[in-house]
């Protein structure tokens, strides 16, 4: 794939968040990381019962699956976030609360899995097609100030390494 995305330096970033998640890619290309993430989740989860999956480490710690749903539900924040920023002069990209939204119903294991693969895949076609001079479009994200397309695919990118590591750790403690 081609490398057209290099390191962005936010503009705001209160909590450090975002350098956080960038920090993650290790130099990385984010769309590499982005495309190989389903392939990551489907290898450390193949085998391993719904139980399992399901089984939290710790009362106050996500299972395997609540953090697949995590996971699903940043895609769907990214995937409007970033149409916002490629169809829209400076829109306006709000948070979301996480708890709650990890409260929602949800599908089994494999079937969310499967959503998550069915949103990503268009979302990296997408990408792929943005133009040079759109990667530097930006919206105004409502706790973290102005972000451009490129920094939110690399914290996008960054989320994904956190979560699959924090589901390898998850899994080997609750086996």
């Amino acid at each position: 794939m081609e490398e057209r995305i290099v390191k962005a330096d936010p503009v705001e970033d209160p909590d450090g968040y975002q350098r956080e998640m960038v920090a993650l890619l290790g130099g990385q290309d984010p769309l590499d990381v982005l495309a190989s993430t389903v392939a990551a989740l489907r290898d450390l989860t193949a085998g391993v019962p719904d139980e399992v999956l399901n089984r939290r480490p710790e009362p106050n710690e996500w299972s395997t699956f609540e953090v697949l749903g995590h996971i699903w539900d940043a895609e769907v924040a990214f995937s409007w976030r970033a149409r916002l920023v490629l169809a829209q002069d400076r829109p306006t990209l709000t948070g979301y609360d996480q708890v709650a939204w990890a409260a929602l119903a949800r599908p089994g294991f494999a079937a969310l899995l499967d959503a998550f693969e069915a949103m990503r895949g268009p979302n990296l076609l997408m990408l792929a097609a943005v133009k040079d001079e759109d990667w530097q479009r930006v919206g105004l994200h409502t706790e973290r100030g102005e972000v451009s397309l490129r920094l939110l695919v690399e914290t996008s990118a960054g989320h994904d390494r956190a979560h699959v590591k924090q589901i390898e750790q998850t899994l080997a403690a609750v086996r």
